[in-house]
Order: structure tokens, then sequence, then C-alpha cells
């Protein structure tokens, strides 16, 4: 059990005291940007499956590969919160909950918004280039994807997952939603498995982008490393002994 609370501290340790001061100060008022997707993702969804919502929902939410390309970046954003009718809206809303929350506690709202979307913007630009590469190259889609639907939060919970688990040293963790969403694209190999993957490698590009302005501005300081982190512990602050006389 030591070994197991060990593994988990070194792994989730460093997040966990990013996630909790906020969290225990402001309650749920810490998480407006998640509350608020939660709440949009849940409205979209009830309103495109009824018959008079259905037309709006998917002309201002949804984008595939054969639209123009500016009409695509214009419904992108609405996108990300357009879960698909023909699964579980419970799945999303949990993702978003869980992944946004977390998220937005650590990085902040700004952050947490502009990673979603840089995700999902990468999912979307690479489904058009992956039907223009055809179907015969590993990077490649059939022409028959330029008219799939493609919406929903997933491609931008994983981004933010793999971005947070590298930002705060959970390693194993972003190691494992990758690892996952590799072996979805070799067992059921699809355009939706494909665009995680470049979610991903958006964001790592994102997180080697910050690494390398990092090392930059080490080198113009004069500095020779970064500050070492604080040990994570249970509790905030040591306990003080007072000494009598």
């Amino acid at each position: 059990m030591n070994t197991l609370a060990r593994l988990a501290r070194a792994e989730w340790g460093p997040l966990y005291a990013a996630v909790r001061p906020p969290l225990l100060r402001r309650r749920l008022g810490a998480v407006p940007l998640t509350l608020a997707a939660v709440c949009l993702t849940a409205v979209l969804h009830g309103v495109h499956g009824t018959s008079w919502g259905y037309g709006p929902v998917q002309g201002a939410g949804t984008v595939r590969a054969a639209d123009p390309l500016w009409l695509a970046l214009l419904r992108t954003p609405l996108s990300l919160f357009v879960p698909a009718l023909d699964l579980p809206v419970w799945g999303a809303l949990a993702q978003i909950l869980v992944v946004f929350g977390i998220a937005e506690l650590s990085l902040g709202r700004r952050r947490t918004l502009a990673l979603a979307y840089a995700a999902t913007l990468a999912g979307t630009l690479y489904a058009r280039l992956g039907v223009a590469l055809g179907p015969h190259g590993p990077l490649g889609l059939p022409a028959s994807d330029a008219y799939v639907v493609d919406t929903g939060p997933s491609a931008a919970v994983v981004g933010i997952a793999v971005y947070v688990g590298r930002r705060f040293g959970a390693y194993l963790t972003a190691a494992a939603v990758t690892a996952a969403m590799v072996a979805e694209v070799l067992v059921k190999e699809n355009l939706a498995g494909k665009e995680h993957l470049a979610a991903i490698a958006a964001v790592s590009a994102l997180c080697a982008a910050g690494a390398l302005r990092q090392r930059w501005s080490r080198a113009r300081t004069g500095s020779s490393g970064a500050p070492p982190i604080q040990s994570w512990s249970l509790r905030e602050r040591p306990v003080q002994r007072r000494s009598w006389r």
C-alpha cells in the first residue's frame, strides 16, 4: 500500500497540489468555464435531437472536411460542444467535467479554452490533410471521410489530458492516454481516432515550444536551472512547534 501511495504521490502529487487549493477555496465557483461547457453541451445535445433544432445545430456547429475552409473554421469553436447523437451524451459530459475542470483549476480558464480550441482545430485541419493524402498512406484517409460529421469534445479532452499530464509531471498518465489513442487507431482505424492523435501531436508541439522558450529564457538570464519544486504533502503547511520557556 505504501508503494502504491508513493507512486500515486510521484505521479499526481504536483497536479493535486495545484488543483486542491482553488477548489477548496471557491468550490464550484473555481470552474465557471467547465460548468458553462457542460451546460452548453447538454443543451446543444438536447436541441440537436429535436425536429426543430436539428437543422440550426447542424448549420452552426457541425464540420466536415468537404466544407469550405472558412466555413469549417467558423464552425469549429461551437463544434467542440456538439456531441455525436449516436453516442451517450453522459460520456461527453463526464469527460468535460473531469478533464476541463482539472485543467481550469491548474492552468486557468484562458489557457484551458485555448488548448481545447487548438486540439479541436488540429483534428479539423488533419481531416482535410488526410483526405488530400488519400487512403494509401499511413496518414491518409479515404475520400468518404470528407463527408463524416466531425463534432464533439473528445479531441479537446484528449489533448488537454496529455498537456496537463506533461505540464505537471504525470508522464505515465500522459503516456497511457497516448497509448490508448494509438490502440484505438490500430484496432478501429477511423477519422475520430486519427484526429485524437492529431490533437496529441498539436499539444505535444506546444509543450516542446514551451520547454524551448524556458531554456532560452534561462540562457539569457544566465540561470543554471529552474527553481526547485517543493515536495507535495497532504498538509498545506508544516506544523510549527512552539518552544516553552
